[in-house]
């Protein structure tokens, strides 16, 4: 179930608040305890400054003993602040990578605007690397507050001791953050493009990796590797830059936040020489000018750190606030389970029209592959209903009148190439665990000799894409997912063309077998699926020309025994 908050569209900042809302306790619990130890750690050198001038004036075994007493208790407070606050933070954080991730990811499961050009290897970086990035925001506003806590102690100490060395503190640090602030906008703007490259360079991959097998088979594979080549060259270019950037920002940071010690340093050096401060002062100086470099270290790449993470956020409000392909309605299907394709255009169909009752099994037999991926593509809803013309009926209700989760609970649209997923034959075909004909969609998809050839049945693994099977028993495979989902109106796009003869007979009359009672639509130019049928459309150049079944169109239609007699 999705919240309101999950639905509203959020750009980049609106992102970054809601992670830190949602945050707020973990993080000003974090905050209270890394403050605890920036101040543990400001204590330290005050109080070895505190210790050396009341030791001199006081040699007594009870003033070093409460001076050791103090130290100890500064240095416990130090480690337990700093293991339980980063503990609270480092925890906030990781939920929170994971809830954008699922986020991401499920918004990256749904068809995302057309005008947002990400493919699934841009949106696998997104939902990882930049929710990763986005979520830092949660780590680093307690890590700036307490890094300010320890500046802020320092000046005031050192202004103690004398008020030209806190507004030294305090001077350069505003200098130091200007600058620096200056440099992280150039740090966001080329995180933001590196992030893109990588992105793309993922995609890429992705898709060779999909297309690898015909890759081979037209010899397409030196074309490949130079097209990945190009763009990996790009990425890595762009995260040189990224690097050069970073570099010279930490460099910039070191070096002014050195120039500030030192300057601390040499002007309590000069103060002691004029008698103005004391040696106790001069030796708190000292110490704070050398720990202050930590803080302030902390502090200046606060800015580089929250430009990065707004950059990433600003990639996955990509996908979040990317509208869906249509918008859908809020019906359901009646009770029917007829289904009616009236007057569509789209791509190559020319106003198609024909009508499954319910129960009926249905071949098409379509003399153009385009038009049998155009009419899939409007069944399964990878077109808009606002996007052709002519309406797609289920139930007698229009799609456009349905909810996307209505049309899936009712009708199934098999994909000519199914994807085959890391895990087990079982875990393919019953993805959801809850499937009550596994053993049924076994047999028909005669998945059976694939089962009995490996001791562990249904349980054996499967690679990624199915790497471990062969091209006829992952389209097996797929079809077995299907049957095995036993939906009211299920259609099959081209289900058998990796198999042989003989199993392609068997799956056909196994398919018409199982599914009776029940709508199917069979796009399909094999003989035997088409024999199996209760009638056959014949779809040609974009309408329906004919309709009758297997064995009376060969009998009587030339053009249509040509186009499916094997």
């Amino acid at each position: 179930m999705t919240t309101p908050d999950a639905q509203r569209p959020r750009p980049g900042s609106d992102i970054l608040r809601t992670a830190l809302r949602r945050n707020i306790g973990a993080m000003a619990g974090g905050t209270v305890l890394m403050g605890l130890y920036q101040a543990g750690e400001t204590a330290f050198p005050i109080a070895l400054g505190l210790i050396v001038e009341h030791t001199m004036r006081d040699r007594s075994p009870g003033s070093l003993g409460v001076s050791i007493a103090a130290l100890a208790v500064i240095i416990t407070t130090v480690s337990l602040s700093w293991r339980f606050g980063m503990r609270i933070l480092q925890k906030a954080n990781t939920t929170e990578a994971h809830r954008w991730r699922v986020r991401v990811a499920a918004c990256g499961l749904q068809p995302v605007a057309r005008d947002v050009d990400l493919k699934s290897g841009e949106v696998l970086t997104i939902a990882t690397e930049d929710a990763d990035q986005t979520a830092d925001i949660i780590e680093v506003v307690p890590l700036l507050v307490s890094s300010l806590v320890a500046v802020v102690i320092a000046a005031v100490a050192l202004g103690l001791a004398d008020l030209r060395l806190g507004l030294l503190v305090i001077v350069g640090t505003v200098a130091i953050l200007s600058i620096l602030s200056v440099m992280s906008r150039r740090i966001g703007s080329s995180t933001r493009e590196q992030q893109a490259r990588v992105a793309r360079a993922g995609a890429k991959v992705a898709d060779l990796i999909i297309g690898l097998r015909p890759l081979h088979g037209f010899g397409g594979n030196d074309a490949a590797f130079r097209s990945y080549r190009k763009v990996s060259t790009e990425a890595k270019q762009q995260s040189v830059t990224v690097a050069r950037v970073n570099g010279v920002y930490a460099g910039t940071a070191l070096a002014l936040n050195a120039v500030l010690a030192t300057a601390v340093t040499l002007t309590a050096g000069w103060l002691a020489f004029e008698g103005r401060i004391n040696i106790g002062e001069l030796v708190m100086a000292v110490g704070l000018a050398q720990f202050i470099m930590e803080p302030l270290k902390l502090f200046s790449e606060m800015p580089k750190y929250v430009m990065i993470a707004r950059a990433s956020a600003e990639r996955m409000a990509l996908v979040l606030t990317a509208p869906p392909v249509t918008a859908p309605g809020p019906e359901h299907p009646a009770a029917g389970r007829d289904l009616e394709v009236d007057c569509v255009r789209h791509g190559s169909l020319r106003k198609v029209r024909f009508q499954v009752a319910a129960g009926e099994f249905v071949a098409v037999a379509a003399y153009q592959p385009r038009a049998a991926a155009d009419l899939a593509a409007v069944l399964a809803l990878n077109v808009p209903p606002d996007a052709y013309e002519g309406a797609v009926r289920v139930g007698g209700r229009d799609l456009a009148d349905l909810s996307t989760e209505a049309v899936r609970e009712h009708m199934l649209v098999n994909p000519y190439d199914g994807e085959i997923f890391a895990g087990t034959l079982r875990t393919n075909i019953d993805p959801s665990g809850t499937s009550r004909t596994v053993p049924e969609a076994v047999v028909a998809s005669m998945l059976t000799d694939v089962v009995a050839l490996h001791r562990e049945g249904l349980d054996h693994p499967v690679r990624d894409r199915g790497a471990n099977l062969s091209g006829g028993q992952r389209q097996r495979l797929s079809l077995a997912r299907a049957l095995a989902a036993d939906t009211d109106v299920l259609v099959l796009r081209d289900p058998t063309t990796a198999v042989d003869a003989v199993t392609e007979q068997l799956i056909a009359r196994n398919v018409a077998k199982l599914r009776r009672g029940r709508t199917t639509v069979v796009i399909t130019s094999s003989p035997a699926l088409l024999d199996a049928a209760d009638r056959v459309l014949v779809l040609d150049d974009g309408v329906i020309t004919a309709e009758d079944t297997h064995r009376n169109l060969l009998a009587t239609d030339e053009d249509y025994c040509k186009a499916v007699a094997r």
